[in-house]
């Protein structure tokens, strides 16, 4: 450890992280953020088409590159690995829960989403259910998500940040080292963001995939090779280390309970369908065919990093026992340490400053491409869902933009500022956005592509509650450690039963029940808005910028189920009673002419 490190102030500090300016990695990354910018440069955009869905134009490849480095952010590439060394078994929910997720989305939902063809969550919400409340609580919850999402993000990006370029707190007053960092970090990422839009994100995304996978494997194999730990598929022979790394590690439950584990990864499956960034990717795709096979391609291409993540998380813990202290009991590794193991296995391998430099850039590549995702769908909500549609629906496309370019400075902000003294670990943080996108957004999602019964009486009251109980456990366990003089939790039963990480299991049941019971106690959609939801269900293709709205108001034939046939049968009827009416006064009409003539 460098005697920079030692001005450091934070408690976030990382033992036997190496904190000091390091030439190779430092052009490594600027290099790397360069290109970022220049990226969002190229591709900047002038119109909200762009700025909100890339102009319908990402292929299927190229999207499921950019759905890969969306979704593997800094909880997947440092915070999964880091939960399993400090937890093990307990650790693996996030490859858990969030793998099964997208199993869901690729059935129930990209087709389905894509066929509605709005720019945005809320836009769906709002659409759907014919409400501009429930497009406002939508947007609100889908900023307040980008909110709590990107703190672990900015906080991932920090930790790696201090290996790189060292320690600069001294040189401003009042914040240390890892808060320097921190600022520093999201100026960059907040400035290319907002000079590139949805269109210079997606482009960036798909060669920040490339980054953080490259580094991240080859990064393991390296380790693994270096120290004895595997030969060829170190995904596999890590195994062998498994009885060496104590019975926290390999125990079932030695560290949690079972109830927690399963609370969390419900939370994490359902808060998968249910995040509004995630969802966008399916908006930005040319067709509906597009969009599973580009989910598909998600899968595979995030599913080599979650194949890796233990393997680095072992080898990791075994290099900190042998050359740090005791991974273990008290007071062992701390939460700092484990969330840059990934960094530390490198650095501890004795690897050249500049190859544990890729490592980490890998890192800083994960966390922007996500931060990106993030910002875009929170600034969407804000400018498209509550100023062009609520606020100002005369608004042009340099307004709209203009608004939302400010939200994700503000976005940005808002970030910054938490980030300085984040509450939680970088996985846990984004758990709790998992459980809001569960609790609030997926149960809409479903029910509103699935039943079209659903209306805007039970979603009001569906989101209502989700909002409602979600803060519930927030309060009780996060609000208390930003206030010195409180305790968290505030109550251990309410944290054990109803945990913030994963109170989707109590909050989603309680959802669906309202939203049905509201829905069919008051009075059933329109049947436009029906025929727009089987539309969404319809296997007839669309144009690339057609939605289902657009077919069902062109006339388009309707996709019915027994339901809606019955519906649809009671409507021609009425349509026949209509014409046979008017058929009989035009008879009556033209008799009346003729007896006129004689």
């Amino acid at each position: 450890m460098t005697g920079g490190s030692l001005l450091l102030q934070s408690e976030l500090l990382p033992e036997a992280l190496d904190i000091s300016f390091k030439i190779g990695p430092a052009l490594l990354v600027i290099g790397m953020l360069g290109l970022f910018l220049t990226i969002g440069f190229v591709f900047r955009v002038a119109d909200t088409d762009d700025m909100w869905v890339a102009g319908r134009s990402i292929g299927n490849v190229e999207n499921g590159m950019a759905i890969g480095a969306n979704w593997m952010s800094a909880a997947s590439y440092l915070g999964m690995a880091a939960s399993i060394a400090l937890a093990g078994f307990y650790g693996l929910v996030f490859v858990v829960g969030w793998t099964t997720g997208y199993f869901i989305l690729l059935i129930f939902l990209a087709a389905q989403l894509r066929r509605f063809g709005k720019y945005t969550a809320p836009d769906f919400v709002g659409d759907r259910f014919n409400s501009d409340t429930a497009r406002a609580i939508a947007a609100v919850t889908t900023f307040l998500i980008g909110f709590v999402y990107a703190i672990g993000q900015a906080k991932g990006m920090a930790l790696v940040g201090l290996y790189i370029f060292g320690n600069y707190g001294a040189l401003v007053p009042g914040l240390d080292g890892y808060q320097v960092m921190v600022v520093a970090m999201m100026v960059v990422t907040v400035g290319y963001l907002t000079l590139s839009g949805m269109l210079g994100a997606t482009k960036n995304q798909a060669v920040q995939y490339v980054i953080l996978i490259l580094a991240f494997v080859v990064g393991l194999f390296v380790v693994g090779y270096t120290n004895g730990y595997s030969t060829v598929l170190p995904q596999l022979e890590y195994g062998a280390l498994i009885s060496q790394l104590g019975s926290e590690f390999s125990e079932p439950f030695a560290g949690s309970s079972y109830y927690l584990w399963v609370a969390t990864t419900f939370s994490l499956i359902v808060g998968t369908c249910g995040l509004p960034h995630v969802l966008v990717r399916f908006y930005t795709v040319e067709s509906e065919r597009t969009a599973r096979w580009s989910t598909v391609w998600g899968l595979f291409f995030i599913c080599i990093l979650y194949w890796s993540a233990p393997a680095f998380a072992a080898f990791g813990t075994d290099l900190y026992t042998q050359n740090v202290g005791a991974t273990y009991g008290d007071p062992g590794m701390t939460s700092a340490a484990s969330e840059v193991i990934v960094v530390l296995a490198a650095q501890l391998s004795g690897l050249p400053d500049w190859f544990v430099g890729i490592v980490a850039a890998g890192g800083i590549a994960a966390a922007i491409a996500t931060v990106a995702g993030l910002f875009i769908a929170g600034s969407s909500a804000i400018s498209h869902d509550i100023y062009t549609n609520i606020i100002n629906e005369d608004a042009t496309q340099r307004q709209q933009i203009l608004v939302g370019r400010l939200s994700i400075v503000a976005l940005g902000a808002l970030t910054t500022l938490a980030a300085l003294n984040p509450a939680s670990s970088i996985a846990a943080l984004v758990g709790y956005a998992f459980s809001l996108a569960g609790s609030v957004l997926f149960p809409m999602f479903f029910l509103g592509m699935w039943w079209e019964n659903a209306n805007r009486q039970g979603a009001l009251a569906g989101m209502t509650t989700g909002l409602t109980l979600w803060s519930i456990p927030m309060i009780n366990q996060i609000v208390p450690t930003y206030i010195g003089s409180l305790d968290a939790p505030l109550s251990t039963g309410l944290a054990t039963w109803m945990p913030a990480i994963g109170s989707a299991l109590i909050t989603l049941p309680v959802v669906f029940v309202v939203t049905i019971v509201v829905s069919m106690a008051t009075d059933e959609p329109s049947l436009e808005t029906k025929r727009i939801v089987r539309q969404c269900h319809s296997p007839e293709p669309m144009g690339q910028q057609q939605t289902a709205e657009d077919v069902v108001a062109d006339g388009g034939e309707d996709v019915v189920t027994d339901g809606g046939r019955a519906v649809d049968d009671a409507a021609a009827e009425g349509d026949r009673a209509v014409d046979d009416a008017a058929a009989e006064g035009d008879r009556a009409v033209d008799d009346d002419e003729i007896t006129e003539e004689r």
